[in-house]
């Protein structure tokens, strides 16, 4: 098989790799901004619902939330799953799980900034809504940025677990070529892909922390 040929079959895989990626990102970020409320809220119900879910996500493997989250509709509620729910149930099982530590990484920033910017912005008039947008927002992002980078880098890599429910990720696929060809090539070839697009997340991330050097 020529090296051609070999890129081709990985090519699939590699697109089925971008959504996930892009995919969990969309949902998960949000989610977990969410969440991280939940987690500060005054509310002991909601706060201790929000920590513990938090808690089970981050406690239990990821390829096992997976699992559950394909199989739940089944056994729950008794409802037909077939293979168009696969790439769904990836979707959703990592973005459940990347969101739990998201929230706890906006946690942690949030709570960095000091009270006297909250207690500053509502004697020059701010809402609790515009003091969070205009003033506190910006700042947590530039805090949390280096801790988000190594969370999105471990979903580059953590893709390959959709392998679990039978989605074919350049990984799996990798593997599948290189058993059919006896040889490691395919792997490697995987190997410098993750690399690669770890490379471009690493320099996306630093240019973004760069813009927002002002809010030192």
């Amino acid at each position: 098989m020529s090296f051609g040929i070999m890129l081709q079959q990985l090519a699939t895989g590699m697109i089925v790799t971008g959504e996930i990626f892009f995919l969990t990102l969309l949902f998960s970020l949000p989610l977990g901004l969410l969440i991280a409320f939940g987690r500060m809220a005054k509310n002991p119900v909601v706060r201790s619902v929000a920590k513990f879910y938090i808690s089970i996500m981050r406690g239990t493997p990821l390829m096992l939330q997976l699992i559950v989250v394909y199989f739940a509709p089944y056994y729950v509620f008794n409802l037909k799953i077939g293979s168009a729910y696969r790439m769904i149930a990836v979707i959703l099982g990592f973005s459940l799980n990347y969101a739990a530590y998201f929230a706890e990484i906006y946690r942690s920033g949030i709570e960095a900034i000091p009270v006297g910017q909250h207690e500053a912005a509502k004697v020059l008039g701010f809402t609790k809504l515009q003091t969070f947008v205009k003033i506190i927002l910006p700042q947590v992002i530039k805090r949390i940025l280096p801790p988000v980078t190594n969370e999105v880098i471990t979903l580059v890599k953590d893709t390959s677990l959709a392998f679990v429910l039978a989605v074919a990720e350049m990984f799996t696929l990798a593997k599948q070529v290189a058993a059919a060809q006896t040889t490691v090539l395919p792997l490697m070839v995987a190997g410098l892909f993750y690399y690669i697009f770890n490379l471009l997340v690493a320099f996306a991330m630093e240019k973004l922390e760069k813009k927002l050097s002002y809010y030192r």
